[in-house]
């Protein structure tokens, strides 16, 4: 980390954490983030359900959440991007405060409910925005919507025709009663709907679907068998969590989801699961808790096609990016593995099982 970003990101910790982010996106936006683009490497360049990166490590949706600084972002090493969520409309979330560091965990705890500027402000900024990597939405819905299911649908109508992937997000632990979207016949209306928006658009993009941790294997069995039958690309895992299990600290009580690196191994466990489950039939993205080389490998390793992070950047600032992926690039050749999708899987079993945590190396 070079000392002007440590400088950086040690003033905006005494910040808000939410006006820090502003502030962040304000500096990108500015000109002041890096201006390398994709990260390049032996190895890394891979396939994400058609679409081709450059690399696996993407950035999760949340941290640009109204597409305002996509050109930054995207010169910023990242292999694709993530904005959203997007609503129908526009929001203004949760009140506030509803953003808590925990500095010691290297986590954060967020109830946002979605704040954000509306699918149609979204729409025109994807639309006017500089491409260098694929950029995807994050697919929501209004908190007082007589019909989420439909909201989805909706914003991908709006959305999709300037975005190169969707996600469908009802994993989301901060509108009240979003998950039960998740769930068997519930699930499959939904999706049916975004597929059937996604086949008016002007041409096919991928649709993923966003789950929680800590899911039991029952429930993602049911869920990975109708993102099958609906026609999904694939499956991201995971979002945040409500669970606060060896949590400390004056925040560690907060409502809302906490990410970070105290999600890492329930997330990992659930992409692990998950692997088994699609034989190969989903495309997996792994979120939750990466934060160095060894985190975004162990995650492939567990079952990931590709990878997102965000929280960590709080912590370590944008240069963590090419750390990462040349910290990968040189696991990916100590242990002979030509390419990212050779390593995918190789260790989901010592996931799965249930067992303590297969080290970290």
């Amino acid at each position: 980390m070079s000392l002007l970003e440590r400088a950086g990101l040690s003033a905006l910790a005494r910040l808000d954490p939410e006006r820090a982010h502003a502030l962040a996106l304000a500096a990108l936006r500015a000109g002041l983030g890096p201006r390398g683009g994709p990260v390049r490497g032996p190895g890394l360049a891979t396939d994400l359900a058609g679409l081709a990166l450059a690399n696996p490590l993407g950035l999760a949706a949340g941290f640009d959440k109204n597409a305002v600084a996509i050109g930054p972002l995207a010169r910023a090493g990242f292999g694709f991007l993530e904005v959203g969520a997007a609503t129908p409309l526009p929001q203004p979330g949760n009140p506030r405060p509803r953003l808590f560091r925990l500095a010691a965990e290297r986590g954060a705890i967020n109830r946002f409910g979605f704040n954000n500027d509306g699918a149609a402000a979204i729409a025109a900024r994807l639309a006017a925005a500089p491409r260098g990597v694929p950029v995807g939405i994050n697919l929501g819905a209004n908190r007082d919507s007589p019909d989420r299911a439909g909201d989805f649908a909706r914003v991908l109508a709006r959305c999709g025709p300037h975005a190169d992937f969707a996600t469908v997000n009802v994993s989301s632990p901060n509108t009240r009663g979003l998950s039960a979207l998740q769930e068997g016949r519930a699930l499959a209306g939904l999706l049916r709907g975004v597929m059937a928006a996604r086949a008016a658009l002007p041409r096919p993009i991928p649709v993923f679907l966003k789950v929680a941790p800590g899911l039991a294997a029952d429930d993602l069995a049911a869920i990975a068998e109708v993102a099958l039958a609906e026609g999904a690309a694939g499956i991201i895992a995971t979002n945040t969590t409500t669970d606060r299990a060896g949590l400390a600290g004056r925040h560690a009580a907060e409502a809302g989801g906490l990410s970070g690196r105290p999600l890492f191994s329930s997330s990992t466990r659930t992409l692990a699961v998950l692997r088994g489950l699609a034989r190969g039939r989903l495309v997996l993205i792994g979120v939750g808790g990466i934060g160095s080389a060894a985190t975004a490998y162990a995650k492939i390793r567990a079952g990931a096609d590709a990878l997102q992070l965000y929280t960590a950047l709080a912590y370590e600032g944008l240069g963590l990016v090419p750390r990462i992926l040349a910290g990968l690039a040189a696991l990916l050749a100590r242990d002979g593995f030509a390419s990212v999708a050779a390593a995918v899987g190789t260790g989901a079993a010592d996931w799965a099982g249930g067992g303590p945590q297969p080290a970290i190396v």
